[in-house]
């Protein structure tokens, strides 16, 4: 069990060795970026092994002590149970694939330019800092990975950062994310206040005893914790993040976009579940978040022309069904989902991103068409993961893990949310196929070329296999980490819930058919109308957030910006102290003249002052 400690070891190795040479050969970064990452893959599949070897308890591996001031006492330790494990293999083993997909993309996505060791070192430094943040037996040594993988994503997003709208997404990814950072820390200074450290597990077990159920103290430190969640998840009202993040490669897209960082805020609430339970109407709030979130989503990635764009909002949409899984008290379901999620989200993105190299960087989805006869095998790819996001029934691995939230939902008494959230599922099969159908079927507008070589063939194959019921089988060592599903109905009801689900995902195949194969002269009428144009306009800019978001924060800061930009009047306030300090100053040495009969007059006048304060109390 020793060998935990490799899996951070090795990448980390990696992001050193590639940042010391920033010049080495194509082929050298290639391989240590990619290696790294395989051999942190590789230990985690032995720690797996020994772990469930040794009876699948709960393991320590503690390397030093971080913090000794006073009574506070920080361990920098690790922390293994079957949460952190399944975390683990996410982490390394979708990682890894898509760090050997990106050794093929980069160099067509370069074109010879300069940047691959910076490129596989900011991936591997992530890489690092995602586990951290799973690893963590307290929660400060989480919020060092928290902060690390928000400060990867601000470099990776912006990775092509000659372009001012590649930097500027960046720049407001870190902003919006550290929101949440900030509410996570407020957070994190309560439950020491409260509880007297930062140890999870010491948290988690003195929880019942300590916090009131539905108190002050455990609303105010669940709320701090979920909105910090909400800006690593993006979720509302922190998500509007995410869609501009696209403008990283595609491969980065792929690792934090949607299998790893934007899962973090589900981990971190699934991990103080026992908070949670402590305050009701928070632990609800949750559920309505995620909920309101895969629907405004879901409609917005209907109206996005951009194929990375499109998938992105999806993304949204599916972290909104992990967190309404955790609002309805269904832990293992929404880890479930998010272990599915990365495999078929991790397709679809590197399949997407197979498409625009072959597209020649084309990312506009109506500029493509047809490529289904050009490009078969991503053809191939784009249909299971897309079947698996929208989770068309029996043969993919979504309609296993997404219907399991969804019966959660209803027969943990949330009728409310499950409607919203078989509403939310029609939307997803309709606009995962609308991509399906504009890109690889129609009439062919653009020269495509298929990608070559096993990089480029074998994660996309390996995912592609996660992502149907195969990927459903794996069994996750959650039931001693997470409070068991509590859903009891007889067979039959669930069955006729499982069958009306399915239904309403094959309804939307059948919709989006309908609307988006052959002539679409429905949609075009729709949307060239006033009413439709004025929809598709609000559904395309994320329902309207962004103009939301800078009309209350971003303007008025700005002429209040523009209001000091002459004179500072904050600056003048705080001025006045040491103004009346210096005038003080100056009225004190006027005394000083160094004669005595001055020194006589001060005297004689303040036993003056302090006889007359004696007289009059």
């Amino acid at each position: 069990m020793s060998l935990l400690v490799f899996t951070l070891i090795f990448p980390l190795l990696g992001a050193i060795t590639l940042s010391l040479f920033p010049r080495m050969s194509y082929g050298a970064a290639r391989t240590i970026g990619t290696a790294s990452v395989g051999l942190a893959a590789f230990t985690t599949a032995l720690v797996a092994i020994f772990w469930s070897a040794a009876g699948g308890f709960p393991f320590i591996q503690t390397l030093w002590q971080w913090i000794d001031a006073g009574d506070f006492q920080v361990n920098f330790s690790l922390y293994l149970d079957g949460l952190s494990l399944t975390m683990l293999g996410v982490i390394t083993g979708v990682g890894f694939l898509i760090h050997l997909f990106a050794a093929w993309y980069m160099v067509h996505d370069l074109e010879g330019k300069p940047g691959m060791a910076r490129f596989f070192a900011y991936m591997n430094l992530f890489i690092v800092a995602m586990l951290l943040l799973v690893l963590g037996d307290n929660l400060l040594l989480l919020y060092l990975g928290w902060e690390g993988v928000g400060l990867c994503s601000y470099l990776l997003i912006g990775y092509y950062y000659e372009t001012p709208a590649n930097a500027w997404a960046a720049f407001k990814a870190f902003i919006i994310t550290r929101i949440g950072d900030v509410f996570l820390a407020i957070g994190l200074f309560l439950l020491y206040v409260v509880f007297g450290t930062l140890n999870i597990q010491a948290i988690l077990h003195a929880a019942p005893s300590v916090l009131a159920q539905g108190g002050t103290l455990a609303n105010v430190a669940a709320l701090m914790v979920l909105l910090g969640a909400c800006g690593k998840s993006a979720q509302l009202p922190l998500q509007t993040w995410l869609a501009d993040a696209m403008a990283g490669p595609t491969p980065v897209s792929a690792l934090i976009h949607a299998a790893t960082m934007v899962t973090a805020g589900v981990y971190l609430i699934a991990r103080t579940y026992g908070l949670f339970l402590m305050a009701p109407a928070v632990h609800e709030l949750v559920g309505i978040i995620g909920v309101v979130t895969l629907v405004i989503a879901g409609f917005a990635a209907l109206a996005q022309t951009d194929i990375k764009r499109a998938i992105a909002y999806s993304t949204m949409s599916q972290i909104g069904y992990m967190f309404l899984a955790l609002g309805v008290g269904a832990w293992q379901a929404a880890i479930f989902h998010l272990m599915i999620h990365a495999f078929f989200k991790s397709l679809l993105f590197l399949t997407a991103g197979s498409v625009i190299i072959a597209c020649h960087h084309e990312q506009n989805i109506f500029k493509m068409g047809g490529l289904r006869k050009k490009l078969p095998f991503d053809y191939a790819m784009f249909v299971i993961g897309g079947a698996a996001l929208s989770a068309l029934p029996l043969v993919t691995a979504g309609f296993y893990s997404k219907d399991a939230i969804i019966w959660e939902a209803v027969a943990n008494g949330h009728g409310f949310l499950w409607a919203f959230a078989l509403f939310g599922a029609l939307i997803t099969s309709i606009y995962t196929f609308r991509l399906i159908f504009v890109v690889f079927h129609g009439e062919a507008k653009t020269e495509a070329h298929a990608g070559q070589g096993l990089a480029h063939h074998l994660p996309l194959a390996v995912l592609a296999v996660l992502s149907t019921f195969i990927g459903a089988m794996i069994a996750l060592p959650l039931d001693d980490v997470l409070p068991h599903d509590m859903a009891e109905a007889s067979h039959w009801v669930e069955l006729f819930f499982e069958i009306l689900a399915a239904l309403v995902a094959l309804a939307g195949v059948a919709i989006a058919a309908v609307l988006f194969l052959g002539s679409r002269k429905t949609v075009d009428t729709v949307v060239e109308s006033h009413q439709g144009q004025r929809a598709w306009q609000l559904f395309h800019g994320g329902l309207g957030f962004d103009t939301l978001y800078d009309r209350v924060f971003v303007r008025p800061f700005r002429a209040t910006a523009r209001a000091h930009e002459k004179r500072d009047w904050i600056e003048t306030i705080v001025n006045i102290v040491p103004a009346l300090t210096r005038g003080a100053n100056t009225g004190l040495a006027a005394g000083q003249s160094g004669r005595v009969r001055a020194y006589a007059m001060i005297m004689f006048a303040g036993a003056a002052v302090l006889l007359a304060l004696l007289m009059f109390g």
